[in-house]
């Protein structure tokens, strides 16, 4: 069995050296602006990693909250003038407090189990446990158990989480979208990634990316039943389950060379599907089909302002929208001026800047279940902002975004709609 230190101890050292802690990215972490504690800044953890590296610092439990505490925004790497690779430390950091397990417990060990092991493992699994809340949401079960408040009697962490429950769609992906369509007049060819949650709760953001696709002369294959991406994984100290399902998304698409680009429209998704070389650079038998795939990855918003894009001629419904940034899509992806080009391309619609776009909503993945009441302050503050504008549209681009942005909205009773700009572009198409 690996050594749990060798996560640290074996990367390349210069990328633990790099940090000059200078301090550039102390102003734009969320937990050091809510604490003020250099441990729960970028270079104050990257310190802690090193010490580990060096033998100076023991995995411990608070080492372990602390690399848990950090939301893995990637705030920090857009404000660093040296570079510093913080994707791959944060995630090393976390494989190795898992390997240690110095934060396990058997409730903990068992939602690790169900979640990375089992249902974001098998998609027909995943699909299947989504059909059952569908019912399970349709029936008004939900709601009766909310105004029973039996969960909080029996289970009151359970009872906070559940109004979270993302609303999940009659219909998935494979069949609102088939496996091949092409435009009338074709003059691309891309790979089209369904994603896990997107399918389950936006496969209507799917469809209506497939008909912008389709509306910008390209032909579109969309595999069938397909697996999460493994960024859920990557990003909570799975690495050896987030290469198996790097492996199986990279087998999806039988034949790579003939595809313009591979298509993502989840931030968080994209921003981990990009780096799939890194992972699998290893693999004598997939590193070279991974550092392919990284290369013909591209989210949405990037692909469409790098084609001649076909204007959308019909002006929706006079409408003022705003734009939250996806944290993997801005800070990971380097994507961000993009999608507001996009927006104020769209007739009918009058773009407004929200203040602070690119700082977290607070979702992060599973931040808002993990760590709940720091999510929640991220939350609040992100409100605010909104709060500040009059659109009555908040764009975003990432699932995870758009569910916290919704509970907050619905909570804070600010009457926003939150939309994925490609939905509001395939609303202009048609």
């Amino acid at each position: 069995m690996q050594s749990a230190q060798n996560f640290l101890k074996e990367l390349d050292y210069s990328v633990l050296q790099q940090c000059m802690h200078c301090g550039m990215c102390l102003p734009t972490c969320p937990t050091y602006t809510t604490t003020g504690k250099e441990k729960n800044s970028p270079r104050g953890r990257i310190s802690l990693m090193r010490a580990v590296a060096d033998d100076e610092l023991t995995v411990t439990e608070a080492f372990g909250e602390e690399m848990y505490y950090c939301l893995g925004c990637l705030a920090c790497t857009t404000a660093c003038p040296a570079g510093v690779d913080y994707a791959h430390l944060f995630e090393s950091a976390r494989a190795q407090v898992e390997e240690e397990g110095v934060l396990d417990h058997p409730e903990r060990r068992f939602w690790r189990w169900l979640t990375l092991k089992v249902l974001f493992r098998y998609p027909r699994l995943l699909r299947a446990t989504g059909r059952l809340i569908y019912l399970y949401q349709q029936s008004g079960l939900d709601r009766a158990l909310r105004k029973s408040k039996l969960l909080n009697w029996l289970a009151p962490e359970l009872a906070a989480l559940e109004p979270m429950t993302p609303k999940i769609c009659h219909h998935f992906s494979d069949t609102l979208i088939k496996e091949q369509e092409k435009a009338i007049e074709g003059k691309y060819k891309v790979g089209f990634l369904t994603g896990c949650v997107q399918d389950l709760a936006f496969s209507n953001v799917n469809r209506d990316t497939v008909d912008v696709l389709l509306a910008n002369r390209c032909e579109v294959v969309t595999p069938r039943n397909q697996a999460c991406c493994g960024s859920l994984h990557g990003h909570n100290g799975a690495p050896e389950l987030a290469k198996e399902l790097a492996r199986k998304t990279i087998d999806q698409f039988e034949d790579l060379d003939s595809l313009d680009a591979i298509i993502s429209n989840a931030g968080g998704c994209g921003s981990h599907l990009k780096h799939y070389h890194r992972l699998l650079s290893d693999d004598p038998e997939y590193a070279e089909k991974a550092k392919l795939w990284d290369a013909k990855l591209k989210d949405i918003h990037e692909f469409l302002a790098e084609i001649e894009m076909v204007p959308p001629p019909k002006k929706v419904h006079s409408q003022s929208v705003t734009y939250h940034d996806s944290c993997h899509l801005c800070h990971g992806q380097k994507v961000s001026q993009q999608p507001r080009n996009l927006l104020k391309l769209i007739p009918g619609l009058v773009y407004e800047e929200l203040p602070e776009a690119n700082r977290c909503c607070g979702s992060a993945g599973i931040y808002n279940i993990t760590q709940p009441e720091e999510s929640q302050r991220q939350l609040d503050r992100k409100m605010e902002q909104l709060a500040k504008t009059d659109a009555t549209v908040v764009a975003t681009a990432n699932p995870g975004c758009h569910l916290q942005l919704q509970n907050g909205i619905k909570t804070g009773k600010l009457g926003k709609q939150v939309v994925h700009p490609i939905s509001l572009l395939a609303q202009a198409y048609r």
